[in-house]
């Protein structure tokens, strides 16, 4: 998945001068997701009828639409052409609520714990990066890891000698070249890299646990208007929850070849994805106090890269609501919100 906040002016302008989806009541709704670990579970729902015995329990229908590519799926949802989206905390940010729409992350799914990562050919640490260029997806979440990592030993990206954009595909074919000495991406592209003789990875995701977090996204509105449509999203994503975690092969198995790997591929990823396989996890992660603090360093990485929205003028542009009803940001331009109420009745059975 390319996780990525990479957007041509074109693609931003349309998706800015676009008007949200039309908050009203409605008994049909659309939501969007694209290959990752962590958002396989939305293709199941889809083909195993798991999420029409859901809808159909409210009297609504939902279908779910897989998208080839990542942006373009989140660049259709801030236009209005879905109800929800499967997108990072990152991209949420700065795509829909950075653009203007508000947003509501209806269910927290899980975190990348070891599937981004920092490698190097040779023996080194992080401070031997210095003076040396970087190959990653730019604006993605491998950038921001990368300034993490950096920032854990008191560099920063100037002290590299450049970082140089490189697409996912191209990925293990620069590391295999001499002119590469550094990388950062995601898995199964880690897991390949690391593979090679001599590859060493110096950071990982599960070195900022909790960071890089996967959500299921709605239009704020929409949720606001027609509440049957988070029920039945989130008592299906759980009812799956549960089957996965029992290790249902039937479940995974099929996760595995939609994902182009196989069981041992799959489940090999789900080890270095911190998954909320329970309601009641997910909403202690939520209500934690380190998901504020986290929020304001994705948006000060952001606004430090110019993708936090047109015209930001601080990293604080985005106010970014909390379900204890605190805020970070610009508490009168909320365009982010997290809620745990739809999980919280998930936890409590009363979906």
């Amino acid at each position: 998945m390319l996780k990525s906040t990479i957007l041509s002016a074109t693609i931003l302008a349309a998706a800015l001068s676009a008007p949200a989806a039309m908050a009203e009541e409605k008994t049909e709704f659309k939501v969007a997701w694209s290959i990752y670990v962590g958002w396989m579970p939305w293709g199941y729902l889809e083909t195993s009828g798991i999420m029409d015995k859901w809808a159909e329990k409210y009297g609504i229908d939902v279908e779910i639409v897989q998208i080839n590519d990542y942006v373009e799926s989140i660049n259709q949802y801030t236009a209005g052409a879905f109800d929800g989206v499967s997108a990072t905390n990152m991209d949420t940010l700065s795509i829909p609520s950075g653009g203007g729409v508000d947003t509501t992350a209806l269910i927290v799914g899980d975190y990348s714990n070891g599937n981004d990562a920092v490698i190097v050919k040779g023996d080194g640490d992080l401070a031997s990066l210095a003076g040396k260029p970087v190959n990653l997806v730019e604006l993605s979440v491998s950038h921001y890891l990368l300034a993490r990592a950096l920032d854990s030993v008191g560099l920063s990206e100037a002290d590299l000698g450049g970082v140089i954009n490189t697409s996912d595909a191209d990925m293990i074919a620069a590391f295999a070249t001499d002119d590469v000495e550094a990388v950062v991406t995601w898995n199964p592209l880690v897991s390949s890299i690391l593979e090679t003789p001599g590859a060493n990875m110096l950071f990982d995701s599960a070195d900022i646990p909790g960071e890089i977090i996967d959500l299921m996204v709605v239009n704020t509105e929409t949720l606001a208007d027609n509440p049957a449509f988070g029920k039945a999203l989130v008592g299906a994503w759980y009812e799956l929850m549960d089957l996965m975690a029992a290790g249902d092969e039937e479940a995974l198995s099929a996760m595995a070849e939609a994902s182009g790997t196989d069981l041992a591929g799959y489940k090999a990823q789900l080890d270095s994805t911190k998954m909320f396989w329970t309601p009641a996890d997910a909403v202690a992660f939520t209500e934690s106090a380190e998901l504020p603090a986290t929020m304001v360093n994705v948006a000060e990485f952001l606004f430090d890269k110019g993708i936090l929205g047109e015209g930001a003028p601080s990293a604080d542009f985005v106010g970014v609501a909390y379900p204890d009803g605190s805020t970070t940001g610009d508490e009168n331009n909320v365009k982010f919100r997290y809620d745990t109420s739809f999980m919280k009745m998930a936890a409590e059975g009363s979906l």
